[in-house]
């Protein structure tokens, strides 16, 4: 199974709702299918330059690495050197903090999630309900 546009404007779209739910800050939403590549991408209003950059790169990393960002943060702060290892060999894309969550069925990667624009904590927990509001397994690591 692979995840194709309509399922991942779902995820976007739960991930909107969720947001305005828990009053959350404006988000910036990626969705990458289990090659890295981007399938889609959405930008709220009142974000900053940087935030589409920010949401792949969690993405990104986690699919690169097979790990949630979570994961890919915590093995940043006890392997610094591996993770900066890593970032250069994927030329400076990988952004190793909370946001950035795997999608899985029936434990095949699909593809990730990064969402950027509130704290990372936030990021990672909209994104967990929105891979889950759209009937597949988050693990955000």
């Amino acid at each position: 199974m692979e995840l194709n546009l309509e399922t991942a404007q779902s995820i976007v779209s739960f991930a909107l709702e969720w947001r305005k739910e828990k009053n959350m800050k404006p988000l910036t939403v990626a969705v990458l299918d289990s090659g890295g590549f981007l399938i889609t991408l959405l930008r709220e209003d009142g974000v900053s330059n940087l935030r589409p950059e920010i949401a792949q790169g969690k993405a990104r990393g986690a699919v690169a690495m097979g790990l949630g960002s979570r994961a890919l943060f915590e093995r940043a702060q006890s392997q610094p050197f591996f993770i900066q290892a890593m970032n250069s060999l994927a030329s400076g894309s990988l952004v190793p903090v909370p946001g950035g969550v795997l999608i899985k069925r029936d434990g095949t990667l699909l593809g990730a999630v990064g969402i950027t624009g509130d704290s990372s904590d936030n990021d990672e927990a909209c994104a967990i309900a929105a891979i889950e509001g759209a009937g597949f397994t988050a693990d955000g690591g």
